[in-house]
């Protein structure tokens, strides 16, 4: 029997490598890749069986990563595997459409049942999830996080670009759009979400695990 093709999106290189170690003997890692913007692209390329991702992944987070995917190459399933373990996360992640979450802390025990799921059309989702726990995002006020949900995927985008430190010439550059462009999305940006700052930026990017 012909084994799946994986593909693993990770910013550290050492977890890529344990996951690869993982998953080696049973299936067939066809690509590695360190962020979000070349999981689209390796996506495309190698239209993998199975995506295994994490969520917070530079450039372009995993969930706009994962939105960008599922319209490009459908037949894909996508599983995150991350340190998130608040019940919010894993509940955007399923409105995107992915097959599987799973935490890093059990990705030994897990992920392989993860795949396997994922692979007979089902959706595996860790045990483990604190359910009790609020996260910042659902300690939000509706009014809130309805400004961040009529945020575009361009928008999104470019909020955790700033998030991350890049100036406004380097996102022009990564998204080859002009400078006044991306100021332009940057002022509509605060804007819609009330904030002033590159920090309050920062901040509401984080609670929203874009970075």
């Amino acid at each position: 029997m012909k084994s799946a093709r994986i593909l693993l999106g990770d910013d550290h290189p050492m977890v890529l490598e344990g996951l690869k170690r993982l998953l080696q003997e049973e299936y067939d890692v066809v690509g590695l890749v360190e962020d979000g913007r070349a999981l689209v692209e390796a996506a495309q390329a190698l239209k993998p069986d199975i995506i295994v991702t994490d969520m917070s992944m530079p450039l372009l987070n995993g969930l706009e990563a994962a939105r960008r995917i599922k319209k490009l190459v459908p037949q894909s399933k996508i599983l995150f595997l991350t340190m998130h373990a608040d019940p919010t996360y894993a509940q955007e992640a399923l409105q995107v459409g992915v097959a599987g979450y799973v935490l890093k802390r059990s990705a030994a025990a897990e992920l392989l049942q993860a795949i396997q799921a994922a692979l007979m059309g089902r959706t595996y989702v860790t045990p483990l999830l604190a359910l009790e726990e609020k996260s910042g995002f659902e300690a939000l006020a509706p009014r809130e996080r309805s400004r961040f949900g009529h945020l575009t995927s361009r928008q999104r985008e470019i909020l955790q670009l700033v998030a991350e430190g890049k100036s406004t010439k380097e996102i022009a550059t990564l998204l080859t759009i002009s400078l006044k462009t991306v100021e332009f999305h940057k002022m509509k940006i605060k804007e819609q979400l009330g904030l002033r700052t590159t920090a309050e930026l920062t901040k509401y990017a984080m609670m929203h695990g874009l970075v």
